[in-house]
């Protein structure tokens, strides 16, 4: 039988029209320009130090007992899903059953795309924060649906949610909200008054809303509030998180879905078609993670901020105009100041200007234009990297 043909014209032919506009994420694009010119990586959020060694040493302990070797149990092992239940209960008050309420997932990422390819009919409208991270976009159209960006935009050195503007989005077809607070890449934490007009809207229209809590532990202004803990919100919110940004270890890909048993239940039908279990090791390990004392959860806090108010005000003396970070491990500046006017461009020379490396937020809006002279640095590095890192940056004041 002859080898099929590829259509003409295209150097992806053989991808589907709804990964069509997806090349290669901006994160690996960057990675290897770092690696390449040898430049400090602040562009791809990933720790360069390990988290806890106690932690290091259970999920060593469970591969060389052979505990979690073999595949895991489909929702997770039962000692995770009953440790993000009791964390959940422990920080927020909100109560979960680890049996039907609870499913581990491949890091987040897996999460938000079993979520949206279980609970989306092609058609079906998504709103979704913008920027948002590139991943959402790619889920949204693999599930057929559209992505309907509102735009967070700067105000007062912040980045600010119009709620009118949320309002206004919603329409007939919207089946869902797709929020992420602490919000990647700007940063904005969204307050308790954002989050109760957003569930009123949720419970008036009739609409589901997936939350992306990734860094719920890294809020420095504030502090983070589960939107499922709003009234009305426990019975159409599926929430998610991970241990990657918690505990520094982001390559053991172990993620979580809380939400009620029937949300579970269809986020599940989905992701067990995808990677159908993972990370059974780190599983267990995860577990002893989450129930660290506070003194780790406020001394990681406690570090980051420091780490943040290091890097932003070496921005600040760089020239870059700084957008101040209520959460993530992220600082969105602005180029202007330098006279430059395009994100991407920059980004790409300034490895060879001095030897850093950044991510262009344009990338993550749909109109590129609207953060066409953002940039975001992470800060999620050591000490001595950041400074390094900001002594260079000063070279483009010069």
């Amino acid at each position: 039988m002859a080898p099929m043909s590829a259509p003409a014209g295209s150097d992806r032919p053989f991808l589907n029209r709804r990964l069509a506009a997806f090349g290669t994420t901006i994160f690996a694009e960057m990675s290897a320009l770092a690696a390449r010119t040898g430049s400090i990586n602040l562009g791809q959020g990933f720790p360069d130090t390990d988290g806890p060694a106690q932690i290091a040493e259970a999920a060593s302990r469970a591969v060389l007992t052979g505990l979690g070797n073999q595949y895991p149990p489909g929702p997770g092992v039962p000692e995770l899903r009953t440790a993000i239940a009791t964390h959940q209960q422990r920080f927020y008050g909100l109560g979960y059953d680890p049996e039907t309420e609870v499913l581990v997932t491949a890091g987040a990422t897996e999460a938000i795309a079993a979520s949206l390819l279980a609970l989306l009919e092609p058609g079906d409208e998504v709103i979704a924060l913008e920027p948002f991270y590139d991943s959402y976009a790619a889920c949204i159209a693999m599930a057929g649906a559209t992505r309907v960006p509102v735009t967070l935009r700067p105000h007062g050195g912040a980045f600010v949610l119009d709620l009118d503007e949320l309002r206004a989005a919603v329409t007939p077809r919207t089946r869902l909200l797709l929020l992420n607070t602490p919000h990647n890449p700007t940063g904005t934490v969204l307050t308790s008054g954002e989050l109760a007009a957003i569930a009123e809207l949720a419970v008036e229209r009739d609409l589901l809303v997936v939350t992306d809590e990734v860094y719920e532990h890294l809020v420095f202004e504030g502090s983070h509030l589960p939107l499922a803990g709003f009234p009305g919100m426990r019975e159409r919110t599926v929430s998610i998180s991970s241990a990657g940004k918690t505990f520094s270890f982001t390559g053991w890909k172990v993620g979580w879905v809380m939400a009620d048993g029937p949300l579970v239940s269809a986020v599940r039908t989905a992701k067990q078609y995808l990677t159908y279990v993972s990370a059974g090791p780190f599983q267990y390990a995860v577990a002893e993670a989450l129930h660290l004392p506070d003194s780790y959860f406020d001394g990681f806090r406690a570090d980051l901020q420091r780490k943040r108010d290091l890097l932003g005000d070496g921005l600040r003396a760089a020239g870059f105009e700084v957008y101040q970070p209520e959460g993530t491990y992220f600082i969105t500046t602005d180029i202007t100041p330098f006279g430059e006017k395009d994100a991407h461009a920059f980004c790409r020379t300034l490895p060879e200007r001095c030897g850093v490396v950044a991510i262009p937020n344009s990338v993550f809006y749909d109109d590129p234009d609207t953060g066409r002279t953002q940039v975001r640095f992470t800060f999620c590095k050591k000490d001595g990297v950041l400074h390094e890192a900001v002594n260079r940056l000063r070279g483009l004041a010069s």
